[in-house]
């Protein structure tokens, strides 16, 4: 049960922060689990047999928990990070970002371009405001997140090209349902690595 006594589900679940201590829900923590050659693996789709442990999804804390050992405290065994871990994961869930970004895309839940996002929000149909973290800020500034919208700029231009087939993409827009409810998770994930704000404020 949560504290507001209702049963938890799948994405309201919380888990413990090995190196912060703090509950939080699972959506903004990463988990890992020891593989069987005693390395550290992220499992990212938090799919993976084998006692899970987690981490706060910020670079600082990912960094510090290679440092302090803590994931032997987690595995309760002996457990090494590969080189480049934050790297490692930083790369996998900007992946994941895409992919899911291009699924929408492809089932006619995405649009890309400037014009096409603003038809989109002014229709209210924009669920996820997705802008290129090396787009022109006075561009981006004229798009707006709507009220219960999200906005995220973790991609690159070209990272978010990726996802629509171009050489880059600077506005992306997504509609309500189930892919943008995980791109809202690992968008979320990403930006705790990138250093980026996870939500920016309507404008008028």
């Amino acid at each position: 049960m949560t504290r507001g006594g209702r049963d938890k589900d799948r994405e309201t679940a919380e888990r413990r922060c090995l190196v912060t201590g703090e509950v939080q829900p699972k959506a903004g923590l990463i988990r890992f689990v020891l593989g069987p050659d005693g390395m550290v693996v992220p499992d990212l789709a938090e799919k993976l047999p084998g006692r899970g442990f987690w981490l706060t999804s910020d670079r600082t804390v990912i960094d510090k928990a290679i440092a302090k050992g803590a994931f032997s405290r987690g595995a309760k065994a002996q457990a090494t990070p590969p080189e480049g871990l934050t790297a490692l994961i930083e790369h996998g869930l900007a992946k994941r970002v895409v992919e899911l970004v291009s699924l929408a895309r492809k089932s006619g839940r995405a649009v890309a371009g400037f014009e096409k996002a603003k038809d989109w929000l002014a229709a209210g149909r924009v669920k996820v405001l997705l802008q290129a973290s090396d787009g022109s800020e006075r561009g981006k500034g004229k798009l707006w997140t709507p009220e219960g919208a999200r906005w995220f700029g973790c991609l690159t231009a070209s990272e978010l090209g990726l996802a629509f087939g171009r050489d880059h993409v600077i506005h992306s827009a997504l509609s309500q349902g189930g892919l943008a409810e995980k791109v809202i998770r690992d968008a979320g994930r990403l930006n705790g690595l990138r250093g980026q704000s996870a939500i920016r404020a309507g404008k008028e």
